[in-house]
């Protein structure tokens, strides 16, 4: 599964460069280590990279700046953010600059190769396509600008980043039954202090704004003991 995938690491520190590069070379990564911010630009303008794990404090700048020309430059390159556990304006701006996960310092390998992994599934995954007037097995959405924006009956949706991609997962697959399990791995990523329950609350939020745009909507169906499918 791992073999031939190339990941960028931007980090300067050199005991946790080592670390890192041990435990994903130990399963299987190709990696491909820059401590500068200069050298990480030349690698992704050179390499393929098929993701980027990169440390905010950097000799020569912050790996949130490379996080926020890629976005710009519309790149989907799977971006995981370091930071110290105590820097949270770091991992707020870091998402919403675009990264899709963040790691704080200190970590354990293993809980780095389990996010490396499920950056890298939900990469793969196949993404919902808008069809028109609206999606093939759920006519009444549709995606707009990338995945970015998703409409129902109509009416743009006010949606987190949590429930953007829980409903995008949804939409990928509308008459498949997605387990909680599969929901959480996807979407957050298997952060350690997230559970079943966090599943259920984001799903109960979608459904309340759903049902604003229509009340009598059940568009969320739940299998009990299974999971979650679209109607």
């Amino acid at each position: 599964m791992n073999a031939g995938k190339q990941i960028l690491l931007l980090e300067d520190d050199p005991a946790i460069a080592q670390t890192v590069v041990f435990a994903l070379q130990r399963e299987g990564f190709a990696l491909q280590h820059c401590s500068w911010l200069h050298e990480a630009r030349g690698q992704l303008a050179q390499n393929r990279v098929d993701l980027a794990i990169l440390d905010v404090g950097l000799p020569d700048g912050n790996g949130l700046d490379l996080c926020r020309e890629l976005r710009a430059a519309g790149s989907r390159l799977p971006l995981l953010v370091l930071s110290a556990r105590s820097e949270e304006m770091d991992r707020v701006l870091g998402l919403e600059l675009g990264a899709d996960d963040y790691l704080a310092k200190p970590f354990s390998p293993r809980e780095l190769v389990a996010r490396v992994r499920a950056l890298l599934r939900r990469a793969q995954a196949p993404a919902a396509e808008p069809s028109s007037p609206g999606l093939e097995g759920a006519p009444d959405f549709t995606i707009e600008a990338e995945g970015s924006r998703i409409r129902f009956r109509g009416q743009l949706l006010d949606l987190t980043r949590r429930e953007l991609g829980l409903l995008r997962r949804l939409l990928a697959a509308p008459q498949r039954i997605h387990s909680r399990e599969c929901l959480l791995d996807a979407v957050w990523g298997q952060e350690a202090d997230s559970g079943d329950r966090t599943v259920d609350t984001h799903i109960k939020t979608l459904r309340a704004k759903l049902r604003v745009v229509a009340p009598d909507s059940e568009a969320i169906r739940t299998h009990r003991g299974l999971g979650y499918s679209l109607c």
